[in-house]
């Protein structure tokens, strides 16, 4: 009698669960509080379009580094991180300048809403071929970024302060559910898996 082992697959790393990924994609909202005070430090108050378009730049671009960093390799940073910060640097520009940077609650959803959706659409670009429906990213983000700030706004967020992003509670929303939209669009699936569980075969010679 002779053994050997046969190797098997891992099936919970073939086939991760939903679950585990978007909890992974979840964790990203850090980036949102760190990305609002980065872009305030270097833009100032977003009051004036420079300040718009610079602090939104600096905003986007740290966004778009805790998306790729939560992403499990799903998000090319080469392209996901630089066109994050044009599109959200430009977006804030357009929809801060159409309410004029006031700060009440229906402005704000629609300066979220502009913004969203020059940042969704920005990348959409950037998303992998295999990508279905990618426009629906856009849309997508033009309604998350809208209730981002009518989340932040109805909890009692300091939007006086004319942050370039919405508060903590309006980054876990906005998280959440573009979590959901992104495995809807770009499900995760492992490029190569790892053998690790193995099982004894009896033979006879």
């Amino acid at each position: 009698m002779t053994s050997t082992r046969r190797l098997r697959r891992n099936p919970s790393f073939r086939n991760p669960t939903f679950f585990s990924t978007w909890l992974i994609w979840l964790v990203g909202f850090l980036a949102f509080p760190i990305a609002g005070l980065a872009g305030t430090a270097v833009g100032g108050r977003v009051s004036n379009p420079v300040a718009a378009l610079i602090g939104g730049a600096v905003c986007g671009v740290v966004i778009g580094v805790g998306q790729v960093l939560v992403s499990r390799r799903r998000l090319d940073p080469l392209i996901w991180i630089p066109l994050t910060g044009i599109g959200m640097g430009v977006g804030l520009l357009l929809g801060s300048t159409v309410v004029n940077y006031r700060t009440t609650l229906a402005e704000l959803a629609l300066m979220g809403a502009i913004t969203g959706i020059v940042l969704g659409a920005a990348q959409a670009v950037g998303l992998p071929p295999r990508t279905r429906g990618r426009w629906l990213w856009a849309l997508g983000m033009a309604a998350l970024w809208a209730l981002g700030w009518t989340v932040t706004t109805l909890v009692g967020g300091n939007v006086e302060a004319q942050f370039t992003n919405f508060g903590a509670i309006g980054a876990v929303t906005v998280t959440a559910l573009s979590g959901l939209l992104l495995h809807l669009l770009l499900p995760f699936h492992p490029a190569s898996g790892v053998w690790l569980r193995s099982h004894p075969i009896t033979s006879s010679t």
